[in-house]
């Protein structure tokens, strides 16, 4: 089951492909280190196949969603019973 992402939300790298794809009108296939694990990028779109488009600082690239997590943190539920 994939994991489903809000354009514009912020996303962090969990871990690395073998290659990554560029989220250009025609896709290149780059190495893996362009982007590292921890970076922080925005999603820009959906793309078919369970592939999201996202933007690094070092270009955009379409990542799946396995290798992705969302940084937008909920808000922390306090209770205020005492």
């Amino acid at each position: 089951m994939s994991k489903e992402f809000a354009i514009g939300s912020k996303v962090r790298v969990v871990a690395l492909p073998f290659y990554v794809k560029t989220a250009e009108p025609m896709p290149m296939l780059r190495p893996p280190d362009v982007i590292h694990i921890g970076e922080e990028g925005i999603v820009i779109d959906r793309r078919p196949g369970g592939y999201w488009g996202i933007r690094f600082a070092k270009g955009a690239f379409l990542l799946d969603s396995q290798y992705i997590e969302s940084t937008d943190t909920p808000p922390e539920s306090h209770s205020e019973r005492d």
